[in-house]
Parts: structure tokens; sequence; C-alpha cells
């Protein structure tokens, strides 16, 4: 792998809290400081794209964020993307040639002790490098085929769909 181009997109995975409003917000983008903290050893860069919570990501910015990532020479693509929409965010990118995309996310913030944003990261970093071309969810320690894969809301975990 060259270079490993990251797009984030928002999603838990980026959200802090505030206490004086007691809510969340997306916050800047986490996986930079966490890939230089593991200290990888491979070049990446950062895009972000989008700064939403999925459920707000539109058909416009999956639209955009598939058009971002198709001018860029990279072949090996992580998204960060929040749970809920990351499987319709796969879909549209399935018309990407010629790269490999995984999207991970994160089911607690990466700011949080007992986050899955560090495993799902380092999930998704080995599976960009060594799947084919396509495009692929890494979520819970498994690689999905987007086509097949479901979020399992009251479980809060990703699972076979079906």
């Amino acid at each position: 792998m060259e270079e490993l181009l990251v797009v984030t997109t928002g999603g838990t995975i980026d959200k802090v809290y505030f206490d004086d409003k007691s809510d969340y917000q997306v916050g800047e983008p986490q996986i930079g400081r966490i890939l230089e903290e593991l200290g990888v050893a491979f070049r990446f860069s950062v895009i972000p794209i989008i700064r939403k919570d999925s459920l707000h990501i539109t058909q416009a910015d999956r639209e955009l964020l598939r058009d971002a990532i198709a001018a860029q020479p990279a072949r090996h693509v992580l998204v960060t993307h929040g749970t809920d929409t990351m499987v319709e965010t796969a879909k549209v990118l399935a018309g990407v040639s010629g790269k490999t995309i995984v999207i991970t996310g994160a089911l607690n913030p990466a700011g949080f002790r007992g986050s899955d944003a560090e495993f799902n990261i380092g999930t998704a970093v080995g599976a960009v490098q060594s799947l084919p071309a396509g495009v692929y969810i890494a979520m819970n320690g498994r690689i999905w085929d987007p086509l097949k894969v479901r979020k399992n809301v009251t479980a809060n975990r990703f699972e076979a769909a079906g």
C-alpha cells in the first residue's frame, strides 16, 4: 500500500460530549490522531468531506463522497462513517471502480474509554491492504459485504442480513 486515503464523514466515532448542553455533537475527525498514536508504518492523508450524524447524510452527500473518492489517485481508501446508514453509503460507493474501499465507524465515540473505534479502525486498515478492489464494511471484528449485512439497532452490532 503506497498511501492510505482516509475520508471522514462524521458519525459517532467523531462525536464529543458537551456537559453544558447535555448532548453530543460531531467534532473534529479522530482517525488521524488515532493512527498517529498507534504509530502506523504507512503514509496516510485525511480528507474531511462531511461532518454529520449518518442519519442526516443525504443522497447528495453520498454522491459528493463517491465523486471525491473517485477523483483521488489513491487505490486504498478508508472511510469513517456513522453506523446507522453506512450500508446505504457503501452501496453508493460500489460505483467506484479500481479501488479498495473499507467503511468503518464506532458504536461509541472514539474519545470514550472502551470505545470500539480503535479496534474497528485496525480491522479496516488490515482489510483495505489485503482485499481486492471493491467496497466493504469493517465492524465488530468482521469484514462484511454491504449487500449482506445490517445493523441490529437493538443489539447494537452488525450482523448478517436476512
